[in-house]
């Protein structure tokens, strides 16, 4: 599961739709098994155009559950034209890049901080299925 994929994840519980606690859900560092793969082509233009639908404050939790306090605490305010980008910006993207999508999160748990459900990752995949109790 990329690391990206976490800024799209909250708890399933019915339940937990009122709460603003079901998002983001909480990493257990311990158990989150992380792999890099460099093989994935740096599209900065891409990386533009998700910048705006990212939830900010969340990456930044899943990034300190997971060990990273080094994101600084506001989202980067760029350049939207890639020939506007200057190198500065450039340098941003491309750390962006190794986080968000060479970053995966291959084994581990995350857990509901409302209700406490624990979610499974398995080879890559989270599991967001609830037990018939819980549906």
């Amino acid at each position: 599961m990329k690391f990206l994929t976490t800024n799209f994840l909250k708890c399933s519980v019915k339940a937990c739709d009122i709460s603003n606690l079901n998002f983001p859900l909480e990493y257990d560092g311990s158990k989150c098994k992380l792999v890099q793969n460099e093989d994935i082509e740096f599209q900065p233009e891409f990386l533009l155009n998700i910048l705006d639908r990212i939830d900010w404050p969340a990456i930044l939790q899943v990034a300190a559950d997971l060990g990273n306090t080094s994101l600084p605490s506001q989202k980067p305010e760029l350049h939207t034209n890639m020939d506007e980008l200057n190198e500065e910006e450039l340098v941003i993207l491309r750390d962006l890049h190794t986080l968000l999508l060479q970053t995966s999160i291959t084994e581990g748990e995350m857990r509901c901080r409302n209700c406490g459900h624990v979610y499974y990752i398995k080879n890559s995949i989270p599991n967001l299925l609830l037990p018939p109790h819980l549906a």
